[in-house]
């Protein structure tokens, strides 16, 4: 499997990194256990969680996801074999908040210690502070750097504003930013097209989108409202059903039809196949849905592939 370069960094990843949210929640340690074994085993190597895993969902308090691969990385001995790309500055209690040089360090010291390691790879502002100047944010990144907490600063959910603002304000005994996690895929587009896409093209950055097949939909299982019911991220999917939406499945679904594939593996490919993308980001709760993703590699869209999903 040939690894791609993440954006300027001296990262190499496989072409899918798995999105750790749901360890600990929706997946539970030995189950997540059995799908890092597996990920790892089939030759990826990234692996994407954050510190406020999974603080929105009812019982837990945050932290859970980066435990669990702490705990296995510890446990199978393999933390030189894996990219960790964790996020900080999501509320996790009282007074810890924000991207200022009083709570991140703290803030990545949490995540240090859940993760069991001495570094963060990739280290992400989960959202944009608008309370803390973008210079004191990297600041406080740089400082993380030469004490050899992390080794890239990077973000999430930035605007194309707020991320070129803070491409300016670097340099000078500040962090840059070398890596971008959008939301997109092919049912939620608007968001990275366009601006801040270009911004990332300029500025040779890093992209590892989230979301990749906005919470299941694109699998095609969720085709009404009633398909939803009990599901955990029924009110995530739920604004995806609609009637242009839908014909969108019929899309993808005619396209799976060709190639002998899955919808799955059609959302992942598009993605891979953007020239802007590096790598998406992924998460499996079974194993056999982690097998269905990393097929994803070996699918090749034809430009009248591409033609027919852009509708």
């Amino acid at each position: 499997m040939q690894l791609r370069k993440l954006g300027t960094t001296d990262l190499e990843i496989a072409p899918i990194v798995l999105g750790g949210n749901v360890f600990g929640w929706t997946a539970d340690r030995d189950t997540s256990f059995a799908i890092l074994d597996a990920f790892l085993e089939a030759g990826f190597n990234a692996v994407d969680t954050a510190d406020v895993y999974n603080r929105y969902a009812p019982g837990l308090v945050g932290g859970e996801s980066e435990t669990v691969i702490g705990e296995w990385m510890k446990d199978r001995g393999v933390r030189d074999r894996i990219i960790v790309i964790t996020k900080g500055g999501l509320p996790m209690g009282e007074g810890m908040e924000g991207l200022g040089r009083d709570y991140l360090p703290r803030a990545c010291e949490a995540s240090l210690r859940r993760l069991q390691t001495d570094h963060i790879d990739v280290y992400m502002s989960h959202r944009a502070d608008p309370g803390t100047p973008i210079e004191e944010t990297l600041e406080t990144f740089q400082g993380l750097i030469d004490a050899g907490k992390i080794r890239h600063a990077a973000c999430s959910n930035y605007t194309a504003g707020e991320l070129a603002g803070a491409m300016a304000a670097s340099g000078g005994g500040r962090a840059r930013y070398e890596v971008v996690e959008p939301c997109y895929n092919l049912v939620a587009r608007d968001q990275y097209e366009g601006a801040l896409e270009d911004v990332c093209v300029r500025e040779g950055l890093g992209v590892v989108p989230y979301f990749a097949l906005a919470a299941g939909f694109l699998t095609g299982k969720y085709r009404s409202m009633a398909d939803l019911e009990g599901r955990p991220r029924q009110g995530t999917a739920a604004g995806f059903v609609t009637e242009e939406n839908l014909k969108l499945l019929d899309r993808i679904e005619e396209v799976a039809g060709r190639h002998g594939a899955t919808m799955a593996q059609v959302a992942i490919a598009w993605l891979m196949a953007r020239p802007s993308v590096s790598a998406p980001i992924a998460s499996a709760t079974r194993l056999d849905q982690l097998g269905d993703i990393l097929k994803s590699v070996e699918l090749k869209l034809t430009a009248e592939d591409l033609a027919v999903l852009e509708g």
